[in-house]
C-alpha cells in the first residue's frame, strides 16, 4: 500500500485537496464550538440579567420586561379561535349544547350560565361576565382566577380572604391568571402559591417541597385544576383525605354529610364536581410514564441560545408536532383520530348519563308531588346523588375524559347504573301512589325551555348583571389602576 507521501509526490493535487478538506474542518469545528459557547452565554445571561420583580407582582407585562419570549407566547391564549372535536379555546355555551344541564343543576347558580372558559388570559373577564355571580358568591371564588390572589391572601390572611363575599374583594382581584401564580419571582422557580394544596399534601403525611421539578410541572396546575369544597366560612379545602379517586372522594363527602345544595325538583343532598383535571390525569397513562401537565399543555421552545417553555397554555391537538408527537411516532392525522376515537366513546356515555339523570330528577319530583315519604325516598335520593357526582366527575374535568379514557368509561359507566337503579325504585314508589308511568316530561329540548320549566327569570338575571357590569366593574378597574399607580 502506498503511503500518503508516496501518493502525493504522483499526484501533487491531491496534497492540495487534502490541506483545503483540513482548513475546511477545523474552520467548520471552530464555528460549531463558537455556536455552542455563544449560546451557552446567551442562556446563562438569560436568567442572570434581569430588574428585580417585587414578592406579590402580580402583572404580567412587568415580568414580559425580563422575559419576552414566555410573555409573548402568553399573550397568544388571547387567541379563542382554536376549535377541536371537543372545544379547545372557543366560547361555548354548554347549557345550550347539553339542554338537560339546567334540569341536573335545578336550584343551583349554574342551572343560570356555564360556558367554556376561554384560557387564562380571560380569567377575570368571563367570571365578570357569568350570571352566576349575580347570586352573591364567597371571596373564596375569585382563588384560581388572579394573580392579585397571593398578595392579598398575603395581607388579610387565608382564612380572612375566604370568609370575605366575592364582592367585597372584587377591586382586589382585577390581573387576570399570570407568572406570580407559579413562579417564585427571586428565583424563577415553580412555586405552589395556593394553601389549599399544600394543605391537601400535608394532611396525607406528604411534604410538597419534596416534590421534583417534573412533578411541580403538574403541581403548579394542580392548584386550580382540582376537585374541592368550601368547609366552614368557605375555607377552600382539596378532598383527598381518603384517596383521589372519584369514589374516594365520594365517601370522604359522605362521611361529613357534605351538600353543595339541595336539588330543586328530586330534593336530592347534591354534590357539585368542580374539575378534577389533575385527579383524572393521575390515572392514566400519561401520568404513569412520568409525562406532566406542561409536557402537552406548555410544550418546550427554542429560539437561538435559549429553550424556554412555551407559556400559549392550550390544548395539545393545537401544535402535535411539538406535543403528542415528541414521544410517538405516528402522523399528526393518525394522533388526532386516536383522541377523538376515545372522546367519542366517552361522549356518547356522558349523554346517556345525562338523559338518565334528568329523568330522574324529575320522576323524583313526581314522587314527592304525589305523597311520598322521605323514608321511602332516602335510598333514591343517595342514588341519585352518586350517579350526578360521578357524571360530573367526568363532565367536569377536561379533555373530554382523554386525561384518563379507562377510568372516565369507569366512572361514566357507575353513574348510568346508579341513575338506573333510583329509576328502578322510583317505578315501585310511583305505582305504590298510583301515578301513571312513564311518568310525561317536560320539553328540555334547548336551553331556554329547560330554564322555563325550572322557573327561572333569566331576563331579571340578564339585566341585574348589565348593571354590574355597566357600574360596579368600571368602579374596581378604576380602584385598581390608583392601586398599581401607588405601586
Amino acid at each position: 500500500m502506498k503511503s500518503i507521501r508516496e501518493i502525493t509526490e504522483q499526484k501533487p493535487w491531491v496534497g492540495w485537496v487534502l490541506f483545503f478538506a483540513t482548513v475546511l474542518i477545523v474552520f467548520l469545528a471552530g464555528l460549531f464550538a463558537a455556536s455552542i459557547v455563544e449560546r451557552r452565554t446567551e442562556a446563562k445571561l438569560y436568567f442572570e440579567v434581569f430588574e428585580p420583580i417585587d414578592e406579590y407582582e402580580p402583572r404580567m407585562e412587568v415580568w414580559g420586561e425580563n422575559f419576552p419570549r414566555q410573555y409573548e407566547t402568553y399573550l397568544q391564549t388571547q387567541d379563542t379561535t382554536f376549535e377541536s372535536k371537543y372545544y379547545g379555546s372557543v366560547m361555548i355555551d354548554y347549557l345550550e349544547k347539553y339542554p338537560e344541564l339546567p334540569i341536573l343543576w335545578a336550584g343551583y347558580a349554574f342551572a343560570r350560565d356555564y360556558n367554556q372558559g376561554r384560557g387564562h388570559y380571560y380569567s377575570i373577564t368571563d367570571v365578570h361576565n357569568t350570571l352566576r355571580t349575580v347570586q352573591e358568591q364567597p371571596a373564596t371564588c375569585w382563588t384560581c382566577k388572579s394573580s392579585d390572589v397571593p398578595r392579598v391572601m398575603a395581607e388579610i390572611g387565608p382564612e380572612e380572604f375566604y370568609a370575605a363575599s366575592w364582592r367585597e374583594m372584587g377591586s382586589q382581584i382585577v390581573n387576570p391568571i399570570s407568572c406570580l401564580d407559579c413562579h417564585d419571582p427571586k428565583t424563577m422557580d415553580l412555586s405552589i402559591t395556593r394553601p389549599a394544596l399544600i394543605e391537601a399534601f400535608e394532611r396525607r403525611g406528604k411534604d410538597i417541597n419534596d416534590a421534583t421539578h417534573q412533578e411541580m410541572r403538574s403541581l403548579v396546575c394542580a392548584q386550580c385544576h382540582v376537585e374541592y369544597y368550601f368547609g366552614e366560612n368557605n375555607y377552600l379545602i382539596l378532598p383527598w383525605d381518603d384517596g383521589l379517586s372519584a369514589e374516594e372522594m365520594e365517601s370522604y363527602f359522605d362521611r361529613l354529610e357534605f351538600t353543595d345544595w339541595t336539588h330543586a325538583l328530586s330534593r336530592a343532598p347534591m354534590l357539585k364536581t368542580q374539575h378534577p383535571d389533575y385527579e383524572l390525569w393521575k390515572t392514566g397513562i400519561h401520568a404513569e410514564r412520568g409525562v406532566s401537565c406542561a409536557d402537552c399543555h406548555m410544550a418546550y421552545k427554542r429560539d437561538g441560545g435559549v429553550k424556554f417553555t412555551n407559556h400559549h397554555i392550550t390544548s395539545p391537538l393545537q401544535n402535535i408536532e411539538s406535543t403528542c408527537q415528541v414521544c410517538h411516532r405516528e402522523g399528526e392525522e393518525k394522533l388526532r383520530q386516536i383522541v377523538y376515537d376515545r372522546q367519542d366513546k366517552i361522549s356518547q356515555m356522558r349523554r346517556i348519563a345525562e338523559h338518565n339523570l334528568a329523568k330522574v330528577h324529575i320522576e323524583a319530583k313526581a314522587a314527592w308531588d304525589a305523597g311520598a315519604t322521605e323514608e321511602e325516598m332516602e335510598d333514591v335520593l343517595q342514588l341519585i346523588r352518586h350517579s350526578q357526582w360521578r357524571w360530573d366527575w367526568i363532565a367536569a374535568a377536561n379533555s373530554m375524559g382523554f386525561h384518563s379514557p379507562a377510568e372516565a368509561l369507569s366512572v361514566l359507566g357507575s353513574s348510568v347504573q346508579k341513575a338506573q337503579e333510583a329509576r328502578i325504585h322510583l317505578s315501585r314508589i310511583l305505582a305504590k301512589y298510583d301515578v301513571q308511568q312513564p311518568v310525561e316530561m317536560p320539553d328540555i329540548s334547548t336551553k331556554e325551555k329547560a330554564q322555563e320549566y325550572l322557573g327561572l327569570a333569566m331576563s331579571d338575571i340578564r339585566a341585574e348583571k348589565e348593571s354590574f357590569l355597566q357600574v360596579t366593574v368600571p368602579k374596581w378597574l378604576e380602584e385598581a389602576k390608583k392601586r398599581e399607580a401607588e405601586y
